[in-house]
């Protein structure tokens, strides 16, 4: 697939509102597709939907190459704008960050999530100079290259229960405040599901926020009233197709009969028809 900047600008101009930007994680073709068939203006991947779905558990243990190949299948089978779920790039500097948005980019990937997690329990955090720098060369080697490149900035402060929690969010305030100021599209929060908290960092920011969908999280049309300019839902959606087969395993081992994946299954010429396209 080649890149189309226009895409690129459909999926900036969606932060804008004046409607909140519901953003439906996939993790392959089929979900992709449906997704986009349901009427959503653009799709991202779930990198721990396509971490699983390929055997790996999540926090980049995925075979960059895989990762990918898994992308690249997604939007070769959608007309709409993708971002793409890249952890923290499944890189290490600056420079091999920006050659990953690269690689998208000639994938035809209009934007990207990029995380400031490690990994690592003893420094569960890159550092904020750092993480700056990265998300600096990102937005400059896109605009030396003159494409519209849509980075979603993630801090996991409130994911990871970074510090005391009186210090929460002062702490993802100050690194968010850093990563839109390097020159991030739109700033991510997952974990943070308090309204009055929410709230506060939209007020504070006066940025495009992303907001994770889940249990606890307010509804789309109250984040929406909150200010919140995106919500997405991670690796639910997958985790949910994986409780469906599951719950099929179990009759199929038990009863013997076949409910669990004939009640509610979309029909097979349907879906043969929806990836036919």
């Amino acid at each position: 697939m080649s890149y189309d900047d226009s895409k690129a600008q459909q999926l900036l101009n969606l932060h804008k509102g004046p409607k909140i930007l519901v953003l439906p994680n996939a993790w392959d073709a089929a979900s992709a597709r449906v997704f986009e068939v349901a009427g959503f203006p653009a799709i991202a991947t779930s990198s721990a939907g396509i971490a699983f779905s390929w055997g790996y558990p999540d926090g980049q243990r995925i075979d960059v190459n895989e990762m990918l190949t898994a992308v690249w299948n997604i939007v070769r089978t959608v007309s709409i704008p993708v971002t793409a779920d890249m952890e923290s790039a499944y890189a290490t500097t600056p420079e091999e960050v920006a050659e990953r948005v690269e690689q998208l980019i000639e994938i035809g990937v209009v934007g990207m999530n990029f995380e400031d997690a490690t990994g690592d329990p003893q420094h569960p955090l890159f550092d904020m100079p750092e993480q700056v720098e990265k998300i600096r060369q990102i937005k400059s080697f896109t605009a030396s290259i003159k494409k519209t490149f849509v980075l979603n900035a993630r801090t996991d402060v409130f994911l990871l229960g970074i510090g005391d929690e009186s210090e929460r969010f002062g702490l993802a305030l100050e690194r968010l405040i850093a990563y839109r100021d390097a020159g991030a599209d739109c700033l991510f929060v997952p974990g943070l599901n308090d309204p009055a908290i929410i709230s506060k960092l939209v007020k504070e920011l006066n940025h495009p926020i992303n907001i994770l969908g889940t249990v606890g999280t307010p509804s789309i049309p109250e984040l929406e009233k909150l200010g919140v300019a995106r919500v997405s839902i991670g690796s639910g959606p997958m985790r949910a197709a994986m409780g469906v087969v599951r719950r099929i395993a179990e009759e199929l081992k038990n009863t013997g009969t076949y409910r669990a994946f004939t009640d509610g299954a979309i029909p097979y010429q349907e879906l043969n028809q929806l990836m036919s396209k």
